[in-house]
């Protein structure tokens, strides 16, 4: 099965690939630790909203897929995406 990403999300990742590119600059210019952390932070945010969504949008079209398949045990698929959720933090 093929998976489509939308560009929305694409876009979220391009956004904390700019945003860890700024901590690398404010690391080589030796800023103060607290404001490496707040980036840090930033970016750890960004990827767990980046992730939810991801986790969300296949849990929707796998739903919608055994709907349609007339076989609705969801059941599972809800169960592997709170798996997911779980393992990304």
């Amino acid at each position: 099965m093929n998976y489509h990403y939308p560009d929305e999300i694409k876009a979220r990742l391009r956004r904390i690939e700019g945003q860890t590119r700024g901590v690398l600059r404010l690391m080589e210019e030796g800023k103060p630790c607290k404001d490496v952390v707040a980036q840090l932070s930033a970016v750890r945010n960004a990827a767990d909203k980046a992730i939810a969504q991801i986790v969300a949008e296949n849990l929707s079209r796998c739903i919608y897929e055994e709907q349609a398949a007339e076989n609705p045990d969801t059941d599972q698929l809800v169960k592997q995406a709170i798996e997911l959720l779980v393992k990304s933090r």
